[in-house]
C-alpha cells in the first residue's frame, strides 16, 4: 500500500478552503490527518511546505473551462507553481474521455489536448489523468506521501552527522 513509505508517521495534508464541498476525506488512507486552510496556490499540500509542494485536482468540466474562459487566471496559477519541487494537475477523468469529447463545452477536444501539452511544456507541470474521483485521492495521497517520505530521508542525512553529540565537541570560544 501507499502509505508504507511514510513509515507509519502521520503526513498532515492541507486542503484549500475553497475545496471544502467537494474535498478528499482521506479517510481510507493510514495516518493522514486534514487540515483546512487558504492555499495561495492548488487545492493540496503538506502542512509546512505550502511553498514547495502543491497538487490541483480538477474535474473534467472545471479542467475545460481554465483551457478556455479562465484561461488566463490558470495560467497566473501555473506560474505561481513554476518553482515548486512538486505540482502537477490531477484530472478526475480519463484521457480517452477528454479524447471522445466527453464533457461539457464547444471546445474541441484537439484543442484541449494542445492546450494541455502546451502549458506542460511552458510551465514544466504534468497532468495526470486520474479516470475518476477515486483514482484523483489515490494520486494526490500517494504524490503527497511520497514527497514527505523524501523529506524525512533528507532531514534524516541532517541529523546523521550533525547530532548533539557532535555540537559538544565544539570549542566553547568561538567568538
Amino acid at each position: 500500500m501507499a502509505g508504507q513509505e511514510v513509515q507509519g508517521q502521520k503526513i498532515r495534508i492541507v486542503a484549500d478552503t475553497r475545496e471544502r464541498d467537494a474535498a478528499y476525506s482521506f479517510e481510507n488512507f493510514p495516518n493522514v490527518e486534514v487540515i483546512e486552510a487558504a492555499l495561495p496556490t492548488g487545492d493540496y499540500s503538506l502542512s509546512g511546505f505550502e511553498d514547495r509542494v502543491s497538487l490541483e485536482r480538477k474535474r473534467t468540466d472545471d479542467l475545460i473551462g481554465c483551457l478556455s474562459q479562465d484561461r488566463a487566471r490558470f495560467e497566473k496559477e501555473l506560474s505561481r507553481a513554476r518553482n515548486f519541487e512538486l505540482f502537477a494537475v490531477i484530472v478526475e477523468d480519463s484521457l480517452p474521455n477528454i479524447m471522445a469529447g466527453r464533457y461539457r463545452s464547444q471546445m474541441k477536444s484537439t484543442a484541449v489536448i494542445q492546450s494541455i501539452a502546451a502549458f506542460s511544456v511552458r510551465y514544466r507541470v504534468p497532468f495526470l489523468f486520474c479516470g475518476n474521483r477515486q483514482g484523483g485521492e489515490l494520486m494526490v495521497f500517494s504524490l503527497l506521501s511520497k514527497f514527505a517520505y523524501e523529506i524525512r530521508k533528507r532531514f534524516d542525512c541532517l541529523q546523521g552527522p550533525l547530532s548533539s553529540e557532535h555540537f559538544r565537541t565544539f570549542p566553547n570560544n568561538l567568538g
